[in-house]
């Protein structure tokens, strides 16, 4: 097999828009959030199956217990973040509008670790698979993928390179870049776990180069002594949006295509988040399971912007108080970045495994412009990283055309946001298409449950 060689620079790829970046807390150290009095845990914190809570109310839990599993593939069990004891387990809403099961975990302060936690033993692939699985880990860049799935890497796809996702292209959000900066040696030490197990032998750590503190910190571990075989290297990315998506990242530092309706494993890739990547060190090291997480909290209707280290399930108004509260009433809450994130009711919500920021934004911020006629300047195709025609796909939504949704390949779209933040008319094209996906995913779905019902 051919050497692999590693880039000198970015590979180009097509499209993206140039967002403002707006890394306020960038050089602000991670606080640590104190045990809130109360957690909600919602049973589907993750893409694929619902978990099933393993706890009645009344029960006293620790810290690290699993509280809710589900046997299906794609799933991720879900632990205890606070010790003390279940007071209720009910419905909330989640950021998307569905209604789930959660469980209400009142804390007792006193944070006991349960006897269960300890270091996995891990002597091959699927000893590695099986605890990642039992560490409840999931994507912490934001898609929330159960990350045992993705390791468990199909015997018939050859995987070469692993790339490290550090580019955090989402304006305001900083907390992938305090990881790299906070925890460095965490990143290498798993990155090493990970590489000598599934065989691979070439990992770039992608990142945008605005962080030029953090390619230091990356460089210097990547040039470190556990290294032996030099395989690590550090790809300083353009900082343009949507560079950390996966294709779009692959692209850039491979040169190659994920195939239209393709995994990473296609293109013989494996991408990882930092924060992951990092996590599976302390997990293998401690067994603690994923129980908190790092959120970047800012906006302009945000007293004290921060990068806050806080249980997961916490209250978001609680996450907010910390750092100070509101400056002046926020007109809009983001669950995530302002190109991607889910706008929130409320912050009567709560933090998520996959949650990596909380934006607020005041009313001159938050007002959207009223939508005016297309002039046809194609800004929206020329955006689109993904090749596609925005106006075309919007059009097609609108009329609810299932046959020209798929001829234009609107599942294809990424839903990154780069044609309505190009668009001269302000037009809502991104959400329009998103709710043509959504449409074709309801006729899907029918056409299995009719072929369900004739077979019958």
């Amino acid at each position: 097999m051919a050497e692999l060689s590693f880039p000198k620079r970015p590979y180009p790829t097509r499209g993206g828009v140039h967002a403002p970046h707006n890394k306020n807390t960038a050089h602000k150290e991670s606080l640590h959030m104190p045990v809130p009095a109360m957690v909600a845990l919602p049973m589907n914190q993750h893409i694929g199956a619902p978990c099933v809570p393993l706890v009645k109310v009344g029960d006293t839990v620790d810290v690290g217990q699993c509280i809710a599993r589900s046997d299906a593939f794609v799933s991720a069990p879900i632990h205890a973040s606070v010790s003390g004891t279940v007071k209720k387990i009910d419905k909330i809403t989640m950021p998307d509008g569905n209604r789930l099961d959660a469980i209400f975990i009142e804390s007792d302060g006193e944070q006991r670790v349960s006897p269960d936690i300890k270091p996995p033993e891990v002597n091959s692939v699927s000893d590695l698979i099986t605890a990642v699985r039992e560490s409840g880990l999931v994507g912490l860049g934001g898609a929330g993928f159960p990350t045992a799935v993705k390791l468990n890497i199909p015997a018939d796809k050859h995987v070469d390179t692993m790339i490290i996702n550090v580019a955090e292209c989402e304006p305001y959000i900083t907390s992938d870049h305090r990881e790299a900066l906070e925890n460095s040696w965490d990143i290498i030490s798993g990155i090493m776990t990970v590489k000598e197990f599934l065989g691979i032998h070439r990992v770039i750590i992608g990142i945008e180069n605005n962080k030029p503190d953090a390619i230091k910190a990356l460089r210097e571990i990547a040039d470190s002594k556990m290294d032996i075989g030099d395989e690590i290297r550090v790809l300083p990315l353009k900082a343009t949006y949507p560079q950390g998506a996966e294709k779009i990242l692959i692209k850039a530092c491979t040169g190659r295509e994920v195939p239209m309706g393709g995994l990473p494993s296609d293109a013989g890739c494996l991408v990882m988040n930092v924060g992951s990547i990092a996590f599976i060190s302390r997990y293998l090291k401690t067994g603690m399971p994923l129980v908190s997480r790092r959120l970047t909290i800012d906006g302009s209707a945000i007293k004290n912007p921060s990068n806050v280290i806080v249980p997961i399930g916490t209250p978001i108004k609680d996450v907010i108080d910390f750092v100070g509260g509101y400056k002046e009433e926020p007109r809009k809450l983001l669950m995530g970045g302002p190109m991607m994130g889910v706008s929130l009711p409320t912050d009567d919500l709560y933090v998520l495994k996959q949650n990596n920021a909380i934006l607020a934004f005041s009313e001159k911020e938050a007002r959207l412009s009223e939508p005016s006629a297309c002039i046809r300047c194609g800004k929206c195709v020329s955006a689109c990283p993904m090749r596609l025609l925005p106006l075309e796909l919007c059009n097609a939504s609108e009329r609810k055309d299932d046959e020209a949704l798929k001829r234009l390949n609107a599942m294809n779209c990424m839903e990154c946001g780069c044609c309505s933040f190009t668009c001269p008319a302000k037009r809502h094209l991104v959400q329009t298409i998103r709710m043509g996906k959504a449409f074709l995913n309801q006729k899907k779905r029918e056409q299995i449950a009719a072929s369900k019902g004739g077979k019958n």
